[in-house]
This record gives structure tokens, sequence and C-alpha cells, in this order.
């Protein structure tokens, strides 16, 4: 098989295709699509977001040092987009895309009603790296839908959301699954005869 050589660059796909909402009070709330975003560990519960220092959003979470990811659905996907390609500072995203403010339970800064999964974070470091800077955080709290929910297994069925992802310019559904953690090793149960 033959590969063609690219200049370096970010190649690193599908990713998350997030919306970020920051600010603490109503005022100043805000949205950021993310797609730069992932778990860093595991205790204490860590991720980030890169964002780039010009957007709007930046100076906002920079200052107030919470912010929330909110996951991203199909039904969710062009707001997720318009709210990547228009600025805070000029739009309040939250009325232009119906979307609905909620209190959040450890960080002032909203969750996002329609999203099936909100995380909140609050920022421990700043990685000034380059065009982007990173924005270190601990996990908070957890907010997820209950629709999701399967009782009778004990299973959080997110899967069955539609999840939204970006790959190089597109984004994409996600949800068909083709094994769990550690099938690969999986002993195989015997048939009674």
């Amino acid at each position: 098989m033959s590969k063609l050589i690219w200049k370096p660059g970010t190649m690193i796909y599908p990713l998350p295709a997030v919306m970020v909402s920051c600010g603490s009070e109503p005022a100043e709330y805000n949205i950021i699509t993310v797609s730069w975003t992932g778990t860093i560990c595991t205790e204490p519960a860590m991720c980030y977001i890169s964002i780039r220092p010009s957007r709007h959003s930046y100076n906002i979470i920079r200052k107030n040092g919470e912010y929330v990811i909110n996951l991203t659905t199909t039904s969710l996907a062009y707001a997720t987009d318009w709210c990547g390609v228009k600025s805070g500072s000029k739009y309040d995203k939250f009325a232009w895309m119906n979307l609905t403010p909620v209190p959040a339970t450890r960080v002032k800064a909203p969750l996002i009603r329609e999203s099936p999964v909100n995380i909140e974070c609050i920022v421990r470091e700043i990685k000034e790296l380059g065009s982007h800077h990173m924005f270190i955080s601990e996990v908070a709290a957890v907010n997820a839908d209950e629709k999701y929910f399967d009782e009778s297994t004990g299973i959080f069925r997110l899967y069955d959301a539609g999840l939204l992802c970006y790959s190089h310019g597109r984004y994409y559904e996600s949800g068909k699954l083709i094994g769990k953690f550690g099938f690969s090793v999986e002993k195989k149960k015997k048939r009674r005869q």
C-alpha cells in the first residue's frame, strides 16, 4: 500500500464535536463549539479543551476558570455548527439557537438542557501551546439525561442519543456497536447440549 506524505498536521479523527458553555451570569453566557477536547486522567477525573485566544469564549473561560462540556447529537448538529462559526460577541447563541441554559450544580457556567450529557469543569492549568491554549480541567460533576439510563440493566445507553462527531471538516453520527472493552480476549461461553 502506498501512502501520501503530508505536512505535519492534526489528523487524529474522529473527534467529539461538543458545545462548551461558559459565563458566570446570563449577560455573559456563551457557547463555543470545540472538537479539540478529550480525557486526560481518571483519578482525579480530568479533561481538556483547546481554544484560540482570539475566540470570544477564551477570555470568559480564562476569567471565570470554569466551563461546561455539552455532548452533542444529530438533532443538535445545526446548532453545534452555528455556534462554531458565529461569534458570541455579536450573538446571544442560546437565544438564536433556541437552547436552554440551566444552572449547573458545581460551576456558575450554565448547562445546555438539550444536551444528553453535561460535564462541569474547573480549570486547573492553562497551557499556551501556540495557535491554541489548552485548558486542563478537573471534572466537578457530570449531568446525564435519565432517559438514556436503562434501570433493568443499569446501563447508560448514551449511544442511543445519536452522538455527533467531527472528522476532517465534516460532522458524522456515531453509534454502531462493533464490540465492547475486552471483547478481543473474552472467553466464549460454551453451549449446553
